[in-house]
């Protein structure tokens, strides 16, 4: 069940938002879950791991800095309980270098906060249609 990947626009994409900004959270979760996305929330990063031991995900929008994990560990740990999980990296414009590294960990791709919405979707989308 880990290893599914999404398959049909017709079914919802399972979605797991981790960022320990609640608010910021909260917000982006209600408006992504307008469009056809099963959304999950996580405001620690271990909070998050419990969660994706529990379900599958077809992506996974991370944020790279959070107070009780760094977020390339979150992403390595994640990518060791669901290797063909997507990940996508959320951080400010100081954590870009960092963003960049955790592709080469195994993120699909990063955006940087705050970014434009329909970016952000179109994003998540193409990281959850893409092959790994």
């Amino acid at each position: 069940m880990m290893g599914e990947t999404y398959s049909s626009e017709n079914t919802p994409l399972r979605l797991l938002i981790a960022d320990d900004e609640a608010e910021f959270v909260d917000v982006i979760a209600r408006r992504i879950a307008k469009r056809n996305v099963r959304v999950r929330k996580a405001y620690r990063g271990y909070e998050a791991i419990d969660i994706l031991r529990e379900e599958p995900f077809d992506v996974a929008l991370l944020g790279l800095k959070m107070t009780d994990m760094d977020g390339l560990e979150l992403l390595q740990l994640f990518k060791k309980i669901a290797p063909d999980l997507r990940i996508v990296i959320l951080t400010d414009y100081e954590g870009e270098a960092a963003a960049r590294d955790s592709v080469a960990h195994g993120a699909a791709d990063y955006l940087i906060k705050p970014c434009d919405f329909d970016e952000l979707i179109a994003t998540i989308w193409r990281a959850a249609l893409s092959k790994v």
